[in-house]
């Protein structure tokens, strides 16, 4: 049978969170991409996510492109690894690729 988690403060959390980090965001499913299985799409997630921050690099967050970007990622992705990456790129310990860094500065 299909029961909430049983912390049901939890879920509520998770579920308000999800709201707050959307409210200016209107989520769309990302279109279908080959190059990525249609099971598992967490390679799908993190493409969206690298690709949404290299275009707010480039050119800036209300760029359509980008706010595309960003709400696929946010379509994709689960909201904790979002928090966490976020988190890391503040830390300066994200270990994926950070634009205007080089390969060389990012190794670790």
């Amino acid at each position: 049978p299909n029961h909430p988690p049983s912390d049901h403060r939890k879920y509520k959390a998770d579920t308000h969170s999800t709201a707050e980090m959307s409210e200016d965001l209107k989520l769309s499913t990302a279109p279908a991409d080959k190059r990525v299985p249609s099971q598992n799409q967490a390679k799908a997630c993190y493409m969206y996510y690298n690709s949404w921050h290299q275009c707010k690099y480039d050119f800036s967050d209300e760029e359509p492109q980008c706010m595309k970007l960003k709400a696929w990622a946010h379509s994709m992705c689960p909201v904790e690894w979002m928090e966490k990456w976020e988190a890391q790129r503040e830390a300066g310990t994200y270990a994926g690729p950070v634009p205007g860094e080089t390969k060389e500065a990012h190794a670790h």
